[in-house]
Protein backbone atom coordinates (compact mmCIF):
# COMPACT_ATOMS: atom_id res chain seq x y z
CA UNK A 1 0.00 0.00 0.00
CA UNK A 2 1.25 3.45 -0.80
CA UNK A 3 1.41 6.02 1.96
CA UNK A 4 -2.05 7.49 2.44
CA UNK A 5 -2.72 11.21 2.27
CA UNK A 6 -2.07 13.10 5.47
CA UNK A 7 -5.44 14.78 5.21
CA UNK A 8 -8.94 13.76 4.31
CA UNK A 9 -11.88 16.16 4.09
CA UNK A 10 -15.50 15.10 4.16
CA UNK A 11 -18.70 17.09 4.33
CA UNK A 12 -18.37 17.64 8.10
CA UNK A 13 -14.90 16.39 9.02
CA UNK A 14 -11.19 16.87 8.56
CA UNK A 15 -8.78 14.03 9.27
CA UNK A 16 -5.11 14.81 9.88
CA UNK A 17 -2.12 13.20 11.59
CA UNK A 18 -2.10 13.83 15.33
CA UNK A 19 0.50 16.17 16.79
CA UNK A 20 1.84 16.65 20.32
CA UNK A 21 -0.40 19.68 20.78
CA UNK A 22 -3.43 17.36 20.49
CA UNK A 23 -2.57 15.53 23.72
CA UNK A 24 -4.90 17.50 26.00
CA UNK A 25 -7.85 17.27 23.59
CA UNK A 26 -7.34 13.53 23.00
CA UNK A 27 -7.09 12.91 26.73
CA UNK A 28 -10.19 14.96 27.53
CA UNK A 29 -12.36 13.89 24.57
CA UNK A 30 -11.96 10.11 24.55
CA UNK A 31 -8.74 8.57 25.88
CA UNK A 32 -9.60 8.74 29.58
CA UNK A 33 -13.30 7.88 29.24
CA UNK A 34 -14.01 4.32 30.47
CA UNK A 35 -17.23 4.13 28.47
CA UNK A 36 -15.52 5.13 25.21
CA UNK A 37 -12.62 2.72 25.81
CA UNK A 38 -14.76 -0.20 26.96
CA UNK A 39 -14.20 -2.27 23.79
CA UNK A 40 -10.71 -1.18 22.74
CA UNK A 41 -7.48 -3.12 23.27
CA UNK A 42 -5.93 -0.50 25.57
CA UNK A 43 -6.76 0.81 29.01
CA UNK A 44 -8.09 4.35 29.52
CA UNK A 45 -5.35 6.91 29.87
CA UNK A 46 -4.91 8.03 33.46
CA UNK A 47 -2.58 10.92 32.70
CA UNK A 48 -1.53 12.95 29.69
CA UNK A 49 1.80 11.10 29.66
CA UNK A 50 -0.17 8.05 28.41
CA UNK A 51 -1.57 10.16 25.61
CA UNK A 52 1.90 11.48 24.72
CA UNK A 53 3.08 7.86 24.42
CA UNK A 54 0.21 7.20 22.01
CA UNK A 55 1.26 10.24 19.97
CA UNK A 56 4.82 8.85 19.73
CA UNK A 57 3.31 5.59 18.40
CA UNK A 58 1.38 7.61 15.80
CA UNK A 59 4.49 9.49 14.66
CA UNK A 60 6.42 6.20 14.34
CA UNK A 61 3.65 4.78 12.17
CA UNK A 62 3.85 7.66 9.73
CA UNK A 63 7.66 7.36 9.65
CA UNK A 64 7.64 3.57 9.14
CA UNK A 65 4.82 3.10 6.60
CA UNK A 66 2.10 2.24 9.09
CA UNK A 67 0.00 2.02 10.99
CA UNK A 68 -1.44 5.37 9.97
CA UNK A 69 -3.45 7.41 12.47
CA UNK A 70 -5.54 10.51 11.96
CA UNK A 71 -7.37 12.62 14.48
CA UNK A 72 -10.91 13.43 13.45
CA UNK A 73 -11.88 17.07 13.75
CA UNK A 74 -15.05 18.98 12.93
CA UNK A 75 -14.57 21.08 9.79
CA UNK A 76 -16.43 24.11 11.11
CA UNK A 77 -14.79 24.40 14.51
CA UNK A 78 -11.62 22.30 14.28
CA UNK A 79 -12.71 20.56 17.50
CA UNK A 80 -11.09 17.14 17.94
CA UNK A 81 -13.74 14.40 18.28
CA UNK A 82 -11.91 11.07 17.77
CA UNK A 83 -9.31 9.11 15.85
CA UNK A 84 -9.12 6.52 13.09
CA UNK A 85 -6.32 4.18 12.07
CA UNK A 86 -5.38 2.08 9.03
CA UNK A 87 -3.06 -0.88 9.56
CA UNK A 88 -1.56 -2.15 6.27
CA UNK A 89 -1.21 -5.94 6.01
CA UNK A 90 -0.13 -6.72 2.46
CA UNK A 91 -3.24 -6.77 0.24
CA UNK A 92 -5.40 -6.19 3.33
CA UNK A 93 -5.88 -3.09 5.48
CA UNK A 94 -7.33 -3.22 8.98
CA UNK A 95 -9.45 -0.35 10.28
CA UNK A 96 -9.75 0.83 13.88
CA UNK A 97 -11.36 3.89 15.42
CA UNK A 98 -12.54 5.67 18.55
CA UNK A 99 -14.98 8.54 18.98
CA UNK A 100 -15.65 10.80 21.94
CA UNK A 101 -18.92 9.98 23.71
CA UNK A 102 -20.35 13.45 23.12
CA UNK A 103 -20.24 12.78 19.37
CA UNK A 104 -21.91 9.36 19.26
CA UNK A 105 -25.01 8.86 17.16
CA UNK A 106 -24.34 11.60 14.60
CA UNK A 107 -22.86 9.49 11.78
CA UNK A 108 -19.43 11.08 12.19
CA UNK A 109 -17.49 7.82 12.45
CA UNK A 110 -19.30 6.35 9.47
CA UNK A 111 -18.28 9.45 7.49
CA UNK A 112 -14.64 9.08 8.54
CA UNK A 113 -14.61 5.30 7.94
CA UNK A 114 -16.05 5.77 4.46
CA UNK A 115 -13.36 8.30 3.55
CA UNK A 116 -10.39 6.13 4.53
CA UNK A 117 -11.99 2.90 3.26
CA UNK A 118 -12.75 4.48 -0.11
CA UNK A 119 -9.13 5.64 -0.41
CA UNK A 120 -7.71 2.26 0.64
CA UNK A 121 -9.80 0.26 -1.83
CA UNK A 122 -8.81 2.65 -4.62
CA UNK A 123 -5.18 1.54 -4.19
CA UNK A 124 -4.15 -1.02 -6.83
CA UNK A 125 -2.60 -3.40 -4.28
CA UNK A 126 -5.39 -3.30 -1.67
CA UNK A 127 -8.25 -5.78 -2.06
CA UNK A 128 -9.73 -5.92 1.42
CA UNK A 129 -10.48 -3.47 4.23
CA UNK A 130 -11.55 -5.21 7.39
CA UNK A 131 -12.30 -4.58 11.04
CA UNK A 132 -13.46 -6.42 14.11
CA UNK A 133 -15.73 -5.31 16.91
CA UNK A 134 -16.76 -6.88 20.18
CA UNK A 135 -20.05 -8.74 19.82
CA UNK A 136 -21.53 -6.53 22.54
CA UNK A 137 -20.53 -3.31 20.76
CA UNK A 138 -23.65 -2.84 18.64
CA UNK A 139 -22.85 0.79 17.83
CA UNK A 140 -19.50 -0.13 16.27
CA UNK A 141 -21.10 -2.96 14.31
CA UNK A 142 -23.60 -0.46 12.94
CA UNK A 143 -20.81 1.94 11.91
CA UNK A 144 -19.12 -0.84 9.95
CA UNK A 145 -22.36 -1.86 8.27
CA UNK A 146 -23.18 1.74 7.33
CA UNK A 147 -19.65 2.08 5.92
CA UNK A 148 -20.50 -0.71 3.47
CA UNK A 149 -18.83 -3.60 5.24
CA UNK A 150 -20.41 -7.03 5.48
CA UNK A 151 -20.37 -9.20 8.56
CA UNK A 152 -18.34 -12.26 7.65
CA UNK A 153 -18.50 -14.21 10.85
CA UNK A 154 -17.83 -14.69 14.52
CA UNK A 155 -14.24 -14.86 15.76
CA UNK A 156 -14.33 -16.74 19.06
CA UNK A 157 -11.97 -15.49 21.77
CA UNK A 158 -10.42 -13.12 19.22
CA UNK A 159 -9.43 -9.99 21.09
CA UNK A 160 -8.61 -8.97 24.63
CA UNK A 161 -10.57 -5.87 25.62
CA UNK A 162 -9.14 -5.27 29.10
CA UNK A 163 -11.84 -2.78 30.03
CA UNK A 164 -14.58 -5.36 29.39
CA UNK A 165 -12.94 -8.38 31.02
CA UNK A 166 -9.79 -10.38 31.63
CA UNK A 167 -10.23 -12.99 28.89
CA UNK A 168 -10.27 -12.64 25.09
CA UNK A 169 -13.72 -11.77 23.81
CA UNK A 170 -15.74 -12.85 20.80
CA UNK A 171 -15.74 -10.38 17.94
CA UNK A 172 -17.62 -9.92 14.71
CA UNK A 173 -15.44 -9.70 11.61
CA UNK A 174 -16.51 -7.21 8.96
CA UNK A 175 -14.97 -6.48 5.57
CA UNK A 176 -15.33 -4.71 2.24
CA UNK A 177 -13.53 -6.18 -0.70
CA UNK A 178 -12.67 -4.71 -4.05
CA UNK A 179 -15.11 -6.14 -6.55
CA UNK A 180 -14.57 -5.57 -10.26
CA UNK A 181 -12.60 -2.42 -9.45
CA UNK A 182 -15.46 -0.85 -7.52
CA UNK A 183 -14.55 1.04 -4.34
CA UNK A 184 -17.75 2.85 -3.39
CA UNK A 185 -18.96 3.77 0.04
CA UNK A 186 -22.70 4.05 0.61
Amino acid sequence: MTTPPERFETERLQLRPPVTEDAAAIFATYARDPEVTRYVTWRPHTRTADTLEFLRYCAEGWAKNGPFNWVITLRESGHLVGAIELRPQGHRVELGYVLGRGYWGRGLMTEAACAVTRWALAQPDVYRVWAVCDVANRASARVLEKAGMQREGLLRGWSLHPNAGDTPRDCWCYARVKEAGVARCP
